[in-house]
């Protein structure tokens, strides 16, 4: 079981063997080069990598893309996996991976409120680079940062952790966010719907065949809108005073990639904010 420290110990070393081959296998989408294509998927990746964790990630990486994982699961703060080896019963594969608590939670929350930008790209179906500043200002981590940050367990009867049947999850984990960023969040501990529901917001009807929300939501009619009292509180009018400084509403947008003048359009607009809301 792989349970001890010394993955590279000559004298626990078992004998190389060849894993049956899997029909149907759950292989990585990249066969060569690099196992990521996305910034958080190929963050995830650098992490692993920067463990040192010795020739087993290799091993681990030729399993994933041959398709040596039966299955793979994702929940709070849990990865479960089979991976077949060269025994007839595929082994069992547990990574655990602690969770933010609600106060760090409630922090990530209340910036994710306060930058509309942040929001947008998780609705789109992206991870935004910003979010793992978010995490680390909320003392908490978006991707695990040392080795025994993570429990992980097999079945099989190399004692060295992680053996290759780990090392393959966590690659074929890291292939996945590319399709589905929303994993990431999961196994840190909250669903898509965790979160939008803290932002008052739903995951609408009608997403695209691979999962990602449709780029025109929410402005395509008939689909369902931001839940109201995210916008407007109940209790009828809604009281709006001018920001101070005039300019300071922008700093919930992100950058744009924008000039004006050959200036950045965002310092364009707080000039015009200025004059604006405050007249001489």
């Amino acid at each position: 079981m792989g349970r001890g420290s010394g993955w590279d110990d000559p004298w626990r070393r078992f004998p190389v063997s060849a894993p049956i081959r899997v029909e149907g296998g759950l292989a990585t989408s990249r066969q060569r080069g690099a196992m990521a294509d996305s910034w958080w998927s190929r963050r995830f990746v650098e992490v692993l990598e920067s463990y040192g964790l010795g020739t087993r990630l290799q091993r681990g990486r030729r399993y994933a893309r041959q398709g040596q994982v039966v299955s793979l699961d994702v929940s709070a703060g849990l990865l479960t996996a089979q991976v077949q080896g060269s025994r007839r019963t595929p082994y069992v594969v547990t990574v655990v991976v602690s969770s933010p608590t609600e106060r760090q939670w409630r922090v990530v929350d209340a910036a994710l409120r306060s930058r509309v930008g942040l929001a947008a790209h998780l609705l789109a179906g992206e991870v935004p680079a910003e979010l793992e500043d978010v995490f680390i200002q909320a003392k908490a981590s978006l991707f695990p940062e040392r080795w025994r940050d993570l429990k992980a367990r097999c079945s099989c009867p190399d004692s060295a952790n992680p053996c290759k049947h780990i090392a393959a999850v966590l690659y074929l984990f890291a292939d996945r966010l590319d399709d589905d960023p929303w994993m990431l969040l999961e196994w840190r501990g909250r669903t898509k719907d965790d979160v939008l529901g803290a932002l008052g917001l739903r995951a609408p009807v009608g997403n695209t065949d691979d999962g990602r929300l449709p780029p025109w939501w929410p402005l395509r009619p008939g689909e369902p809108p931001p839940d109201p009292t995210f916008l407007h509180p109940p209790g009828g009018e809604v009281p709006v005073e001018a920001p101070d400084p005039a300019h300071s509403v922008l700093r919930r947008l992100d950058d744009l990639d924008v000039t004006v003048w050959k200036l950045p359009a965002t310092e364009v607009l707080r000039a015009v904010y200025a004059a604006v809301l405050n007249p001489r």
